[in-house]
């Protein structure tokens, strides 16, 4: 399948209305029948302003943040058009791409983690 690579870099402080950008796109991004996005915490980088942006020890809130998304033409666009029309302030990145899935779906495990009652958390 043909289609784009969406890369949306932010800060993890970075705030549109009470959520934060990051968390803003993954909850608009299945309301487009987008189905995935993956989120990068980075060391550090330099915004577009030219101010430095790291985590730190005491204060990971300046800790730069990629999301990435595979989608098609449609879907880049229906996209790119609600976060114009929110007025997000984010820098993003567009790159034509080829994607697909490989090989068979993996039957879901059930998960070995237990809760502190002893129900599967799975």
């Amino acid at each position: 399948m043909n289609g784009y690579q969406l890369t949306f870099y932010t800060e993890k402080n970075r705030k549109h209305g009470h959520q934060t950008v990051c968390e803003w796109l993954l909850h608009e991004v299945p309301k487009l029948g987008i189905r995935g996005a993956t989120v990068i915490n980075c060391a550090e980088g330099i915004g577009h302003a030219g101010a430095h942006h790291a985590a730190h020890v005491l204060k990971l809130t300046d800790q730069p943040v990629q999301i990435i998304l595979a989608v098609t033409e449609e879907e880049a666009e229906r996209l790119l058009d609600l976060v114009r029309t929110e007025q997000v302030h984010v820098f993003y990145m567009r790159f034509p791409i080829e994607f697909g899935l490989i090989g068979e779906d993996i039957p879901h495990k059930p998960s070995k983690h237990f809760s502190l009652f002893g129900r599967s958390t799975g």
